[in-house]
């Protein structure tokens, strides 16, 4: 797989002698059990996959090679390049504005644009719509294109399925730029519709099977199905693709759940399915599932708690959050500061979408065992100041970096 150059800041000499390792051990990707760091009073299970995946640092390359090579022009981004606060700032930092928040608000007026400013598309896509008003403005669209190819894979996939008149249901946060992003080229081809989660899966069906009055549709769907889109005729042969970043297993379910609503409607067998249920696969990336796979695989361990480290409105990141808090206390953190001693921490409640503050975090016994892993757009660095921060609550600091030299 290709390489980027990714500046050094996000890099971790720790974190990679340890991924170095995994990778010369286990070459083909199928041991998920977690790397161990024993440092005696400490036990740190570290997940097999984390942090920046493909996409990530392909946009990251592209957005700090753009900056360094016109230094004399004004560069924008059109949201938030991936959701890591750290790497958003340094771009902030060194100029870059951003034309609208991660909800779709401009923050900078199109009006104000002009035809020799440099627009970068982030890693999620956009919109047809914005592609078409950057032309309007006199901005080539996609000469600064940091879209992650896994999300253009989704895309085509629906252009696929569209030109074959299926309807395109996506899994997905109907308010993630990804989302609205797939929604839109989606739409540019075949009816489409947004669904969160599996309770408006189970709704969904029951306009396909006519259980529910095809006039509460719009009601019920607003803002998540494209114009025009007929409830009697636009869902009588789908297929489902998703946001890259959601939970494999649910995407699986909702494919699943619809398929057989399908079938059993229509009367279908194994030989004839394909006439009302477009094959999709799976159009989840490899980093999603394999940071999944690896949590799944890790959450196996006994531990007495999981750190996930990333930035809070980051999708895959809230996911391994999600899977960890199934099993065991969870603290999902931006940043190792904001452990500030054994006993006191603040962390993201992403069920309430606010930060919250524990007096109790590291239990008071022989050896604390703790699971640790990030999101796909969290640096290494984080993750070693996280291994290094907590090393300083037991006096190990020195432990790091003996274990950095090991390669």
């Amino acid at each position: 797989m290709k390489t980027f150059n990714v500046p050094v800041i996000y890099r971790s000499p720790l974190i990679s002698a340890i991924k170095n390792q995994r990778k010369q051990q286990d070459r083909m990707k199928k041991d998920f059990t977690p790397t161990t760091l024993d440092f005696g009073p400490l036990k740190i299970l570290l997940a097999r996959h984390f942090g920046f995946c493909y996409g990530v640092e392909n946009a990251i390359e592209i957005a700090f090679k753009t900056v360094d090579e016109n230094p004399d022009k004004r560069i924008f981004l059109l949201s938030e390049m991936i959701h890591n606060p750290h790497v958003n700032n340094d771009l902030l930092e060194r100029g870059v504005q951003f034309i609208m928040d991660t909800a779709g608000n401009q923050l900078v007026p199109w009006e104000t644009l002009q035809s020799d400013d440099i627009v970068i598309i982030p890693a999620f896509g956009t919109t047809i719509e914005t592609e078409n008003k950057l032309s309007s403005l006199g901005i080539e669209p996609l000469k600064y294109n940091t879209t992650c190819p896994f999300v253009e894979r989704v895309w085509n996939k629906a252009e696929q399925i569209g030109k074959k008149a299926y309807t395109v249901i996506v899994h997905g946060k109907p308010k993630h730029e990804e989302t609205r992003a797939t929604f839109s080229h989606s739409q540019s081809n075949t009816p489409t519709v947004v669904v969160k989660d599996m309770a408006e899966t189970e709704k969904l069906a029951r306009y396909i099977t006519g259980e529910t009055p095809a006039e509460t549709f719009y009601e019920e769907f607003k803002g998540q199905y494209s114009p025009g889109f007929d409830v009697n005729k636009d869902l009588q042969r789908v297929g489902v693709v998703n946001q890259t970043t959601m939970l494999a297993t649910e995407t699986q379910a909702i494919a699943d759940y619809i398929r057989q609503v399908i079938v059993a409607h229509y009367g279908l067998t194994e030989a004839n399915t394909g006439e009302r249920f477009a094959d999709t696969r799976d159009t989840l990336c490899y980093a999603t599932n394999d940071n999944q796979t690896a949590v799944i695989g890790m959450l196996e361990e006994p531990a007495d708690l999981a750190i996930v480290v990333g930035g809070y409105n980051s999708s895959n990141t809230s996911h391994l959050v999600e899977l960890c808090e199934e099993k065991l206390p969870t603290y999902f953190i931006s940043a190792p500061e904001q452990m500030h001693h054994a006993n006191k921490i603040d962390h993201w409640d992403f069920h309430q979408k606010k930060e919250i503050h524990s007096d109790t975090f590291l239990p008071e016994k022989s050896q604390v065992t703790i699971l640790l892993t990030s999101g796909a757009s969290c640096p290494d660095a984080l993750v070693e100041g996280v291994i290094r921060r907590l090393l300083s609550f037991y006096g190990l600091e020195h432990k790091a970096d003996e274990l950095a030299i090991v390669d």
